[in-house]
């Protein structure tokens, strides 16, 4: 059969076997975290707009005496957090925004919940929905958090799965031999083994910098898992685990690649999204899907011109898979 319909066939079982792993989504491909926190942002939006507006009106109707110039202030602060919302596709950081501005709303209640002249009762009841919002706004974000894979501290998780039509001794092997790594990773640089369980890692970086670190192998267990982690002196500290596992019915191996890394600041965490222009979990199912298709027939078709098998580095995967 030709490279080109094998190929083919690896791209089509690899969308159906994408499918098969990614979480709920509805058909425009938004996962319910999403929506929900979509819905939070027509809510900033619409309450921002009123304090904006109608500030006095709202301070009467929550018991409080007027504060036109704070409250507008925080309607630009929900509108601000709502836009923000709807500016990316994972909107984790902007309904954490969300969450920091509820502890404020919270405390002025507080503060103001017995002034003179305050309506007690309203100011309760005010409170209670401000807290009931502020429950769903932390849930939401930490939902976001886990479905993006990065936490509260900006620690970053990838968790990623695809059928390989090969044997888990077959590709064991392959990833194995480290040399093969940058033949599916986008952006590796190279890779050269020190030792027995060490190797040395070199990834292409934004500008034409470099990122570098030293790993060692926590398990190695032939024809099942492959584990890592950096060691002290890595410019991203990393770690994480490959497992090759027969896949149900006979149909290959089950490649599953578990990764933690830790971003050491926002500016470097913004370079290395610009370093694959992906999510991290995207970034890293191109990686496999290029391993599919290079155990499935041997080669990696190529939309730029080049030579299928030696592709131009790696990706996210690259840098952190050791």
């Amino acid at each position: 059969m030709a490279v080109e319909q094998l190929t083919e066939r690896a791209e089509s079982r690899s969308e159906q076997e994408q499918r098969r792993f990614r979480r709920p989504r509805d058909r425009f491909g938004v996962s319910p975290n999403v929506q929900l926190a979509r819905g939070l942002g027509w809510f900033s939006i619409g309450l921002g707009l009123a304090e904006v507006i109608a500030p006095r009106t709202l301070c009467r109707a929550i018991g409080i005496q007027e504060h036109p110039v704070l409250m507008r202030f925080m309607g630009l602060r929900e509108i601000a957090a709502g836009v923000g919302i709807f500016s990316k596709r994972k909107p984790a950081e902007w309904v954490w925004a969300r969450v920091a501005g509820d502890a404020v709303d919270l405390a002025c209640l507080g503060a103001g919940m017995f002034g003179d002249g305050n309506s007690t009762a309203r100011v309760l009841l005010a409170t209670a929905a401000v807290a009931g919002v502020t429950a769903l706004d932390v849930r939401c974000a930490q939902d976001l958090s886990r479905e993006t894979g990065q936490d509260e501290n900006g620690a970053i998780r990838v968790d990623k799965t695809i059928i390989v039509n090969r044997s888990p001794e077959e590709c064991y092997a392959f990833w194995r031999n480290l040399q093969n790594l940058g033949r599916f990773m986008q952006h590796l640089e190279s890779v050269s083994e020190t030792s027995d369980k060490r190797s040395h890692w070199v990834a292409k970086g934004p500008a034409g910098s470099r990122l570098e670190w030293d790993a060692e192998m926590v398990e190695d267990t032939p024809g099942r898992t492959i584990a890592w982690r950096a060691l002290p002196g890595a410019d991203v500290n990393n770690s994480g685990s490959v497992r090759f596992e027969p896949a149900p019915g006979g149909r290959g191996t089950m490649v599953r690649v578990i990764m933690h890394y830790d971003v050491p600041g926002k500016e470097l965490g913004a370079a290395l999204a610009k370093l694959t222009g992906k999510e991290p979990e995207q970034a890293t199912y191109k990686d496999l899907h290029r391993f599919k298709q290079l155990l499935e027939t041997g080669e990696m078709p190529t939309t730029d011109g080049q030579s299928a098998g030696r592709p131009t580095g790696t990706t996210i995967l690259d840098r952190f898979a050791r």
